[in-house]
């Protein structure tokens, strides 16, 4: 069954949620335009490729963008939680290269209930949580007059209706637009 995006779209509050795909990005990127405010973006040292507020200016104000690099996993968990549970923010993102375990989870879930806050965790294919609120499985749709157009689908949704949509980013309103897939 597949219902309206904006029943799921933005993301819900106080809740954490996953989203994993090529175009994990660009997602994480509208959840930020769409919640508003600022976004701290936690994500581990050695990572190679670097994450530049600039290069998200279609989406938000780089100058709401705050980046924490962390020695690893665990001390990026630890980050997170505090974060969500402060209740300053409107999103907390976290890049996982780990599994998630359902007790880390279900603390992420506890801190963003009790700061109001969305959490969202971007996470390799396979490799999500119980935990999650929901999951999305996100890619770039080849449109040859248009980079910004994907496919996004929930994979997992606890109160358990998922959906298929194509998407569009509209740089000029700072809009989320939902298209056909036959008027692509």
């Amino acid at each position: 069954m597949t219902s309206d995006l904006v029943t799921y779209f933005p993301l819900r509050k106080a809740r954490v949620h996953e989203v994993y795909g090529p175009g994990s990005l660009s997602f994480a990127a509208v959840a930020a335009a769409q919640a508003g405010g600022d976004v701290f973006w936690i994500r581990e040292r050695w990572r190679p490729e670097i994450l530049n507020p600039i290069g998200l200016s279609a989406y938000v104000d780089p100058s709401k963008f705050l980046i924490a690099q962390v020695k690893d996993q665990a001390e990026g968990l630890a980050v997170m939680e505090d974060a969500l549970r402060d209740g300053h923010l409107s999103l907390v993102v976290m890049e996982l290269g780990e599994p998630l375990g359902l007790t880390e989870g279900r603390r992420l879930q506890l801190a963003a209930k009790a700061g109001k806050t969305i959490g969202l965790c971007r996470i390799p294919e396979g490799m999500g949580s119980n935990a999650a609120e929901t999951r999305w499985h996100c890619t770039p749709v080849f449109d040859r007059d248009d980079s910004t157009l994907q496919r996004w689908e929930i994979t997992k949704n606890k109160s358990g209706t998922l959906g298929v949509w194509h998407v569009r980013w509209n740089t000029t309103s700072r809009r989320l637009n939902v298209v056909s897939p036959a008027l692509k």
